[in-house]
């Protein structure tokens, strides 16, 4: 009899890959000290420098149920940036601006919804070094797709480069305050659930 499939959430934590493994010398999925099952897999990814929510399944189906399904399953992310947008930034990220992706053409972003906020509901120590000099702020910024650093490029686009990008919810699948490399595991039902998927048969 088959293992029934298995479904976690994963603080991805800056630096490490979103994968179990990679021809570079980076920290992977699998140094984060959980036993993950044989056959976990990464739905979608984050970037090395990006941190968050990751969901994780051995269920080879979900990668085709939650992104080629004919429901939209929003993503947010919480974004430090540098500078403070005014209102006609925020604007233009909600309409949609244009950048660059793979092989040199222009896309150009959905309409989306954005907003500035003090900061993610749950604080995380940052990685990074700040420059006091420099003021930041933070957005709210909710997508229903995922270009190839799609976040980073859409606030550089209205001059207001990411320090830091969080990703803190999909659909209904929150990280809430699970710390930076922590995971927890759901069973089908919340995990289906909190997506808006039917559990399949």
């Amino acid at each position: 009899m088959p293992l029934p499939f298995r479904y976690f959430l994963l603080h991805k934590p800056h630096g490490v890959l979103s994968q179990f493994v990679s021809p570079y010398p980076q920290r992977l999925l699998g140094d984060l000290g959980f036993a993950f099952p044989e056959g976990t897999h990464a739905l979608g990814r984050l970037d090395l420098e990006s941190e968050g929510l990751l969901l994780l399944t051995t269920d080879k189906r979900m990668t085709k149920l939650l992104f080629q399904g004919a429901v939209p399953h929003p993503r947010v992310y919480h974004v430090e940036v540098k500078g403070v947008p005014d209102e006609a930034d925020l604007e233009r990220l909600r309409t949609g601006v244009p950048f660059l992706i793979e092989g040199g053409r222009t896309f150009t972003s959905a309409p989306c919804t954005v907003e500035a906020v003090p900061g993610p509901p749950h604080y995380f120590p940052s990685p990074y070094k700040y420059n006091p000099y420099v003021p930041t702020s933070w957005l709210k910024i909710s997508l229903t797709e995922g270009r190839f650093h799609q976040v980073r490029k859409m606030v550089r686009v209205v001059g207001h480069p990411c320090i830091r990008l969080l990703r803190t919810s999909i659909s209904g699948l929150e990280l809430g305050d699970l710390q930076p490399g922590a995971v927890r595991e759901l069973d089908a039902e919340t995990f289906f659930g909190g997506l808006g998927i039917p559990v399949p048969d």
